[in-house]
């Protein structure tokens, strides 16, 4: 999460909270940066004029005064996606399916123009068996587990910016290799998620199982995307949350 992306949802989680306000310890919590880095982006919104007030004391934190005005409705273009994929798990034939549609619809109007380019852009790179099951967890780290957090957040963002990625992998038999990766797309097939990704060491289009991949890193250097066709065709089932 680059510092605008963090910004936004320090001021996100203050209005949420309401005027019972909430700890800069939380916010470290959440958003997996420093209590100091949160001291920083809070006197940061200061300074950019939003209210927000500190309260000292063991049960102290940061309250977003009630005259801020924020709008309704904000996302970023990962947000956007993160609501299609989530949306797109619904069956057609399951209750509220048709206002899922609208729903979905409501939150792509929200964004800006150069939002729903970049958010029509990344949605095209993720296909998603509708209506599919969870897939099983096959023993590895819960989600709440914050290395798994990292390494999930690691990899949607060098599919959204366009970023190599370092990745350690564990193939069917345990054996552990280090990889650098271009993301083409990410795949639900019905059963698990797949990282689609043109593997620099193997010189060619691979398929990691994201449940597999046991760490992943963000480099400085960056890629000019593949096409999605290269991915080859999209599971039976599936298609662009788009």
């Amino acid at each position: 999460m680059d510092k605008t992306e963090r910004l936004y949802a320090v001021a996100e989680e203050l209005r949420r909270v309401g005027p019972s306000g909430t700890t800069g310890a939380r916010l470290a919590r959440l958003l997996e940066v420093s209590i100091r880095t949160v001291k920083r982006d809070v006197s940061a919104l200061q300074q950019a004029g939003l209210p927000i007030w500190a309260q000292a004391g063991p049960g102290g934190g940061y309250v977003l005064d009630a005259s801020a005005s924020l709008p309704p409705l904000n996302f970023t273009p990962q947000q956007a996606v993160a609501v299609a994929v989530a949306l797109a798990s619904l069956p057609p034939a399951s209750p509220f399916a048709v206002d899922a549609v609208a729903a979905q619809r409501k939150v792509w109007d929200a964004l800006g123009p150069q939002s729903q380019a970049s958010a029509a852009e990344l949605a095209s790179r993720v296909w998603v068996a509708h209506g599919a099951r969870r897939p099983a967890a096959e023993g590895h780290p819960s989600p709440a587990d914050g290395s798994r957090q990292q390494t999930l957040r690691a990899v949607e963002q060098s599919l959204a910016r366009s970023t190599v990625l370092a990745v350690r992998y564990r193939d069917s038999a345990g054996a552990e290799t280090a990889r650098r990766v271009e993301p083409v797309i990410l795949a639900h097939t019905g059963t698990a998620w797949y990282l689609v990704a043109w593997c620099r060491s193997r010189r060619g289009i691979r398929w990691f199982r994201l449940e597999r991949i046991a760490r992943a890193d963000l480099t400085a250097e960056t890629f000019v995307p593949r096409p999605v066709a290269e991915a080859g065709e999209p599971p039976e089932g599936a298609a662009p949350v788009g």
